[in-house]
């Protein structure tokens, strides 16, 4: 708790401290404040109760406040680009005395509009010249002991279309979908409100406070609000927005008002928009015969509208579709070995039954049913995958996929020989299920879930496998690590002697939200949350379904300012297959926004920026995309949450399914960082983070990445962890309580020398580092494989380092030196004997400590 009494002694000091120069403009008066009701982000909070929203909400009564250290930011996103004229900075008593103003078009490289040298708080107005569509105040010396404390940051300027002078006269909350804290009967609803009939009321019971809210659809500047009350009127009310229907910004406070009808001049961005009653001017409740929005965008939904066809690279087809064998081998011929091309396809079929097929999946290339049971799409046939393209040996069959389809094999057992990357979800196999390719050559695989093989699953040759909530006729042999969760018929434990870690459930998971067909309409089915789940999710589907007119559907060509525009108007996203070059920042910002993948859609920042950030917000679903590093060093590839990020979302976490990380191969690729999870109770549900070891642009410092996944939040779970290659740590978990089942790893291949990968004392950087500060940690399933071709003569000291602490259990690990290829000296820390020298024998510890 801040010392209020603290002001009094900085007050008598005041004189001491040198004055900025502050001249506010002369133009200011006719700019616009563009900040308020904006989303806002900060480094960091000092508790709940003073987040960032709080300094552009409007209400000089709320603030946000800092972690007390001297690098700390608040950042607003205008939405848009803007010309900033002006920026008003009202202190509370603790204030920056060092601080600058920035600007930057992407959220990631930032701009000196202003720099300021001893503050001594209070109201600093400070005249800029500049553009961008972010501003940001960076701290560099703080005046008091604690944080930094603003009640309102204020961004003025102009960004065109956008500006007051174009309030819409259309009412874009007419015939919108109204809800209200109460009704005084069945015959005053909340829809009355907006029905545009003035003969027709809503009304509240008689307490306070109460509100009617209404949604606009979409995100949308609103300009002015007007009310009709009924003779039982509001005295006291606010004047809300809302992006996500929960968190609330105050446009206007309205005191003393008499009834009848208002019009209110507002600034702010929202799709849900609220008129919330604090004292009603009678002893009813609150009665409006209606309440009319007016927008900047002239209740359109915006600039960017959802929905539309599927663009150039889907497939859809139906099981009277004309010559579509040759379809399927088209693509098959383009993609097959294609492993760093430009093509990307998505096969898409509707429900029926589809005799005789035969498909075969190259890279690139998904093929998804349209029912929302799987069994709604019959295939009397294959779905294929095989490697002949490289000799037999399937240990690059990546980036492919299949989901929500039954198949009966056309032999009986089906083939799937693929490795990291790619997903077999949410499919029926009446019969078996060959796991390895013609000739059992290698194979190093691969994720199973949602799934039911009425058959034996046959892993043969593939070296690691997870399968999570499914159910198995029966599973035979694998070489070195199968692990099940919730798998009904899988085989039990016996990682001592074999291949195999089983737990009977998962403990959270929740399925990746697929595309499917509602008659004619295409509609996205978003799944529940499971908790202990064991077996399949279907045929019961829960979870909700979203149209498609609630996505704008992103195909080759989109720009990023349109991504954000359109996430900025309340869209999701349905990525189309194609390769997306970004000059900015993709940021998500709303809760249960979901950003969607079809075809393996490749995301690649250039110029250096990040490629996707997600604000720490519930429920956000990330799944099924490529993130290919740019040429020049990104920062963070991925953040789900900002530095800081505290918020409980257990109830509704965020998921990252089959969003897979790439940095080179497809040619030089940088990143300090691949992902960054600063959120709490994240689930990772199959990801492969790989930094490339073949391809074009590898070699040492031509690729580098430093780490694979870093995780800062609490109570994160990963099922199905593929993380490769990285310069140093692949993973490190800082988080508390983090569980991870499963985990594949190889350390980098390309490492000069011991010398290279040398550091405080340790030969070798882990593959998966649990931070010495974390008290509490499980994992199952785990291994690590070295093969350091450019010096063989490295010897590692340990495939994973943890804390010794009760509370850190790891349990199935192992370490395996490919054909001698490098070795290790230990499993854990300083525990478990070396690997075999050319012998390829795993070593293994059951569990630590």
């Amino acid at each position: 708790m801040r010392l209020r009494s603290l002001g009094v002694a900085l007050a008598a000091t005041a004189a001491l401290i040198t004055l900025p120069t502050i001249q506010p403009p002369a133009a200011a008066a006719a700019d616009a404040n563009l900040s308020q009701g904006r989303t806002a982000t900060a480094s960091s909070n000092e508790n709940a109760g003073t987040p960032a929203a709080y300094a552009v909400d409007g209400d000089t009564g709320t603030r946000w406040s800092s972690a007390a250290t001297d690098d700390q930011w608040i950042q607003v996103d205008l939405g848009t680009g803007a010309t900033i004229s002006q920026v008003v900075v009202n202190w509370e008593t603790a204030y920056g005395k060092d601080y600058k103003i920035q600007s930057s078009s992407d959220g990631s490289t930032w701009t000196d509009l202003r720099t300021v040298t001893g503050s001594d708080g209070g109201t600093d107005t400070l005249a800029v010249s500049g553009q961008g569509r972010y501003v940001r105040l960076q701290g560099v010396h703080r005046a008091t002991a604690w944080g930094y404390s603003v009640w309102e940051f204020q961004v003025f300027g102009t960004t065109g279309p956008s500006q007051p002078g174009t309030c819409s006269t259309a009412d874009s909350a007419q015939g919108r979908t109204a809800s209200a804290s109460s009704t005084e009967n069945a015959g005053t609803p909340a829809s009355a409100a907006v029905d545009g009939n003035d003969s027709t009321r809503w009304s509240s019971q008689a307490a306070d406070p109460q509100w009617l809210r209404v949604d606009l659809g979409s995100s949308q500047d609103v300009c002015k609000i007007d009310l009709n009350w009924e003779a039982a009127y509001g005295k006291d009310f606010q004047l809300q927005a809302s992006a996500d229907g929960q968190n609330w910004s105050t446009l206007k406070t309205v005191t003393g008002a008499t009834g009848g009808r208002a019009s209110y001049d507002v600034s702010g961005t929202g799709r849900y928009v609220r008129v919330l009653g604090t004292a009603r001017g009678t002893v009813y409740g609150y009665s409006l015969w209606g309440v009319a929005v007016h927008t900047t965008s002239g209740g359109t939904g915006g600039p960017v509208q959802g929905g539309g066809d599927l663009g150039p690279n889907v497939i859809v087809v139906d099981p009277s579709t004309p010559n579509l064998q040759q379809k399927f081998d088209q693509v098959f011929a383009q993609q097959e070995s294609a492993q760093f091309g430009a093509g990307r396809y998505q096969f898409l079929l509707k429900p029926g039954t589809y005799n005789g097929i035969n498909a075969q999946l190259g890279f690139y290339t998904s093929v998804s049913g349209l029912g929302i049971n799987p069994d709604d799409t019959q295939i009397n046939g294959d779905i294929t995958v095989d490697a002949g393209w490289f000799n037999g040996n399937a240990t690059q069959n990546f980036w492919r996929s299949a989901e929500n389809l039954a198949i009966t094999p056309s032999n009986g057992t089906d083939r799937w020989a693929v490795a990291q990357a790619a997903p077999f979800r949410r499919i029926h196999v009446k019969g078996g299920l060959n796991l390895a390719p013609n000739g059992y050559g290698w194979a190093s695989g691969g994720y199973i879930a949602d799934s039911k093989i009425d058959g034996t699953v046959g892993p043969y040759s593939q070296q690691q496998w997870y399968t999570r909530d499914s159910s198995v006729g029966g599973w035979t042999n694998g070489v070195w690590n199968m692990t099940f969760t919730g798998v009904q018929g899988a085989p039990a434990s016996n990682f001592e002697t074999g291949p195999y870690t089983t737990l009977d459930t998962t403990p959270v998971s929740r399925e990746k939200p697929f595309l499917y067909l509602d008659g004619n309409d295409y509609k996205v089915f978003v799944p529940a949350k499971r908790t202990n789940a064991r077996g399949v999710s279907w045929p019961a589907n829960a979870g909700t379904s979203l149209p498609l007119s609630q996505f704008y559907v992103v195909k080759p060509g989109a720009t990023a300012a349109t991504i954000n525009t359109a996430l900025a108007q309340g869209l999701n996203l349905l990525f189309t297959p194609g390769v997306y070059h970004l000059d900015q920042t993709i940021n998500v910002t709303r809760a249960d926004t979901v950003v969607l993948g079809l075809g393996l859609a490749t995301i690649v920042p250039d110029g250096g920026i990040d490629a996707l950030h997600v604000a720490d917000v519930d429920g956000v679903r990330l799944a099924g995309f490529l993130i290919d590093a740019g040429a020049t060093r990104s920062d963070t590839l991925l953040q789900i949450g900002p530095a800081g990020a505290g918020a409980d979302h257990s109830a509704n976490p965020t998921t990252m399914q089959d969003v897979f990380i790439r940095i080179g191969g497809a040619g030089p690729g940088l990143a300090t960082d691949s992902v960054v999870v600063n959120s709490d109770d994240v689930v990772i549900d199959h990801t492969w983070i790989w930094r490339a070891d073949h391809g074009e642009g590898v070699g040492w410092e031509t690729n580098r990445a430093d780490y694979g996944l870093r995780v800062n939040g609490d109570d994160v779970l990963a099922t199905g962890l593929f993380v490769e290659h990285f310069n140093k740590y692949d993973v490190v978990w800082s988080g508390e309580r983090g569980r991870t089942i499963f985990f594949q790893n190889e350390k980098a291949y390309d490492a000069p020398n011991a010398a290279a990968i040398t550091h405080d004392g340790v030969v070798g950087w882990a593959a998966y580092k649990v931070a010495d500060t974390v008290a509490v940690h499980e994992a199952w399933g785990l291994g690590s494989y070295c093969n350091y071709t450019s010096d063989p003569s490295i010897v590692q000291h340990h495939g994973f380092q943890v804390p010794v602490k009760a509370g850190v259990r790891m349990h199935h690990l192992q370490v395996i030196s490919l054909g001698g290829k490098g070795q290790y000296a230990h499993v854990i820390n300083d525990t478990g004997a070396p690997t075999s020298g050319t012998d390829t024998v795993p070593s293994k510890v059951t569990s630590f400590p």
